[in-house]
């Protein structure tokens, strides 16, 4: 549910970002700069300078009074930078809420390899040597499980995200921008653990874990627009 209410939350920001988002103008923003006395109080520190030069009044007043700084700053592109950290969050999370199991699996068979390679401790070396389907989280067993949970993700998790989508953004298009990355994300996730099953495990095992071709996932994925 707390992962729901942070869809909904991230949808409505992106709702009142993206309806105001052909505004054009800039707001300018004043400071007071000090900096310049620095270098006044240094010459009358040297004897350069005297604080009570009274000939010069004018412009010591002129030379001990701060500066006023004026900056633009461009609205649109505040707007733009907010929208884009909120666009990439937002695509991160959905992508974790589905296929998450799949790139902690491509996580731990990196730290595998990475630590076999390290040739430090000879008992390391024998346990991470073993094939990855004799793992303990690689076995064909587990790689079934966690296919199977991305599967239940995409068919139980994801419509209701997409539902969301459609409610607080009605435009198609903006729709099918933000969930490109996101369908991108799944897919890619799908390639990289079906690239470690032709190189891991035989086709029985393949067979026994079942993964849905990319294809058919980028099809099943479409239909969700």
């Amino acid at each position: 549910m707390d992962g729901q209410l942070f869809l909904i939350k991230h949808l409505l920001i992106l709702r009142e970002q993206i309806a105001p988002f052909d505004i054009e103008f800039s707001v300018t923003h004043k400071e007071l700069d000090f900096s310049h006395l620095l270098e006044h109080l240094r010459r009358i520190l040297r004897g350069q300078a005297s604080l009570f030069d009274w000939s010069r009044s004018t412009s010591l007043a002129r030379t001990l009074s701060p500066r006023v700084l004026e900056s633009q700053i461009d609205a649109k592109k505040e707007l733009e930078k907010s929208l884009k950290a909120t666009c990439e969050e937002f695509i991160m999370v959905v992508t974790k809420l589905v296929v998450d199991p799949m790139l902690s699996f491509v996580t731990k068979v990196t730290a595998v390899k990475v630590a076999s390679s390290g040739g430090q401790n000879k008992k390391v070396d024998l346990l991470m040597a073993k094939p990855l389907k004799d793992q303990a989280f690689g076995t064909p067993d587990k790689v079934a499980e966690l296919v199977q949970k991305v599967n239940a993700a995409i068919q139980q998790e994801l419509p209701p995200v997409m539902a969301k989508m459609k409610l607080y953004l009605q435009n198609p298009s903006t729709r099918t921008i933000l969930f490109k990355p996101v369908k991108t994300n799944i897919v890619e996730a799908h390639i990289q653990v079906q690239k470690l099953l032709k190189e891991e495990y035989s086709p029985e095992e393949q067979s026994l874990i079942d993964m849905v071709s990319i294809p058919d996932l980028q099809a099943q994925l479409d239909s969700l627009l």
